[in-house]
C-alpha cells in the first residue's frame, strides 16, 4: 500500500490548539512550513520545512528521544540555507503520532515506510537523507525496502548500523531507568541519556530543550526499540548512491570504530569522517564544521 499525502496542517506551538486548513494545490505552490503526512499504517507524521524551497532537498532524521528541534543549528545555518531543509518527527516522538503497543515500533519496515511517506508527501525529488543515531536505522530500513533510486545520497551521523553489543556502548542502568514506571526515575534516566549524547554539553537552554524532547517520547516506543528489526545488510550493502558515515571520536553511545568497520564491510564504497573531539552529536557540538561538510556532500551528491 503506497503512502498517501495528508492535507496540510499548520500549527503554532506544542501547547496551542491545532487549526486545520486545506492548503493550495501542493504541486503548484511551495510546500507549507508545517504539515502532516500519513504512513502506510495510518501513523501521522509532523513535517517541517525551511531554507530555499527551490533548492536541492535535504531530509534530516533525528534520533531516539529527539524531534526536529535537534536540527536547529542546521535549520539556521547560512551554509545550508541554499537547500530545501525538510525535518520530521519520528513515530513516537515530538508532534507525530504515538501509537500504543509493541508492533508499531518493533517492525523496522514501518519506520522505513514513514520516510517513504515523507519523501512522497513533500514531493522531494532526489533528496539527500541525513540520519542521526536511530535515524541511521531508519535510512537502512528505507533503503532495504525501497532501494536508492529516489534519493541522491545519504549521511549517517553517528548512525546505528545494527543493534548489537559490539556496536553499541552498554549502559544497562540508564536504559532500565528510562523504562521505569516511576516518573522521577524515568525522567532522570531521560536526562542522563541526553547527557551521554555529548562530549561537550551544549548551553543550558539547548540542553533543557533536548531533555524536554525526550520527555515527550512514547514509553511504548522506548521499550521496543531494542527489539526493532534492522535491515542493514540489505540497505547499506545494496546502495550505490554516495554514502557518508560521519561520527564523533568520543561517542559514548555508539562504538565508532566497530560501527565503521561493520559499515565498510557491508559496503566498501562508503566514505567516512571522524570528528575526533565530538561525542554522539557532532552536528550540535561542532555545528559549523558539520554544516560545511554536509553542504559539500549535498553539492556533490546532487550533481551526480
Amino acid at each position: 500500500m503506497r503512502a498517501r499525502m495528508l492535507t496540510s496542517l499548520p500549527f503554532a506551538a506544542i501547547t496551542a490548539a491545532m487549526l486545520f486548513a486545506t492548503p493550495p494545490d501542493a504541486a503548484a505552490a511551495p510546500a507549507p512550513a508545517s504539515y502532516m503526512v500519513t504512513s502506510n499504517d495510518g501513523v501521522k507524521l509532523a513535517v517541517q520545512e525551511s531554507g530555499n524551497p527551490d533548492g536541492p532537498p535535504v531530509i534530516l532524521i533525528h534520533g531516539l528521544l529527539g524531534s526536529r528541534l535537534n536540527w536547529q543549528a542546521q535549520v539556521q545555518s547560512p551554509e545550508l540555507r541554499q537547500y530545501r531543509i525538510i525535518t520530521y518527527d519520528l513515530r513516537g516522538h515530538g508532534l507525530s503520532d504515538k501509537p500504543s503497543g509493541a508492533e508499531p515500533y518493533r517492525d523496522g519496515r514501518r519506520w522505513g515506510d514513514d520516510l517513504a511517506a515523507v519523501i512522497k508527501g513533500s514531493h522531494a525529488r532526489k533528496p539527500v537523507l541525513v540520519g542521526w543515531s536511530l535515524g541511521g536505522v531508519v535510512i537502512s530500513n528505507y533503503l532495504a525496502a525501497y532501494g536508492d533510486r529516489e534519493i541522491a545520497g545519504a549521511v549517517y551521523v553517528d548512525g546505528v548500523v545494527e543493534l548489537t553489543p559490539e556496536q553499541l556502548v552498554s549502559h544497562p542502568q540508564v536504559y532500565e531507568d528510562m523504562n521505569s514506571p516511576d516518573l522521577k526515575t524515568h525522567l532522570d534516566g531521560e536526562r542522563t541519556f541526553v547527557g551521554l549524547c555529548f562530549n561537550r554539553q551544549p548551553e543550558p537552554d539547548t540542553f533543557d530543550r533536548l531533555v524536554a524532547n525526550a520527555a515527550m517520547a512514547s514509553w511504548d516506543m522506548q521499550r521496543e526499540i531494542p527489539t526493532m528489526t534492522v535491515s542493514a545488510a540489505e540497505g547499506i550493502g545494496q546502495a550505490r548512491v554516495p554514502l557518508l558515515f560521519l561520527y564523533g571520536g568520543r561517542d559514548a553511545l555508539v562504538n565508532t570504530r566497530a560501527t565503521l568497520e561493520r559499515a565498510s564491510a557491508l559496503n566498501p564504497r562508503i566514505a567516512t569522517k571522524v570528528y575526533a573531539e565530538s561525542g554522539h552529536a557532532p552536528f550540535i557540538e561542532e555545528s559549523d564544521r558539520f554544516n560545511r561538510d554536509l553542504a559539500e556532500f549535498v553539492r556533490t551528491a546532487s550533481a551526480q
